[in-house]
């Protein structure tokens, strides 16, 4: 019988001490939390120009069509290294592919393919005037956009100021509830590159080799809007 009354006590007593130990491991519910956002936008010059240039060829047979874009890339790279210069115009070989021209009845009648040469830099003028000295991979798409050394500007300036407003929007909805400061909980910082009105889009420039005759082609750059997001969770205190 004592042996008994034991065995229920020790029961009673770990049955309390589970629970004791249950109630200290829940997480208590965070009070007086407020979530937020702010961002900062800066609008800046696009300095930075692409142009693509492709070469498109068909034919009968893969090895011959490919050896002719093979010819126009060859040419066209080297004019273009002839003018490269680091930062001001960069060059590089976009994708290069073969595609089977299928027939009526499903069989392969030939063969297409495609080459592209980016030009990159914040040079227009020597930019524009190399594409043009190119004849056998005319223009077919244009695009403008930030340097990384002006995004990394613009984007320093778009932060700040995210910053500053976060900060005073967390100070203001602390003293709109009744509490005198405030603490962070968690943050988060995002950037986007945007431009103003419609979205900037890569312009088809339906243009035949015959016309370029060393000619630069004429383009203008609009500007870009930088916009710097800060969200979070502040403690208010």
């Amino acid at each position: 019988m004592k042996i008994t009354t034991r065995l229920i006590t020790t029961a009673a007593l770990l049955a309390c001490l589970g629970s004791a130990m249950a109630q200290a491991t829940v997480p208590q519910e965070p009070r007086n939390v407020v979530q937020l956002a702010a961002s900062g936008t800066v609008e800046a010059q696009q300095d930075l120009l692409v142009l693509i240039l492709s070469a498109s060829k068909d034919g009968p047979d893969a090895a011959a069509v490919q050896a002719q874009l093979k010819q126009a890339l060859d040419a066209a790279l080297a004019e273009a290294k002839r003018n490269a210069q680091a930062g001001q115009l960069e060059v590089r070989t976009g994708p290069f592919g073969l595609y089977p021209r299928y027939a009526k009845d499903g069989k392969i009648n030939g063969w297409q393919g495609r080459a592209e040469l980016v030009l990159e830099g914040r040079d227009f003028a020597r930019i524009t005037a190399t594409a043009g000295k190119i004849p056998s991979m005319p223009i077919s798409q244009v695009a403008f956009a930030l340097s990384r050394e002006a995004r990394a500007k613009v984007e320093t300036e778009a932060q700040t100021q995210a910053i500053e407003q976060f900060k005073a929007r967390a100070a203001e909805l602390a003293k709109g509830f009744g509490f005198a400061n405030y603490s962070l909980r968690e943050v988060a910082v995002n950037s986007n590159e945007m431009a103003p009105g419609p979205r900037p889009r890569m312009m088809a420039m339906e243009a035949k080799a015959s016309s370029f005759s060393d000619a630069a082609v004429p383009v203008e750059a609009g500007k870009a809007q930088v916009v710097v997001t800060v969200s979070g969770s502040v403690q208010m205190r």
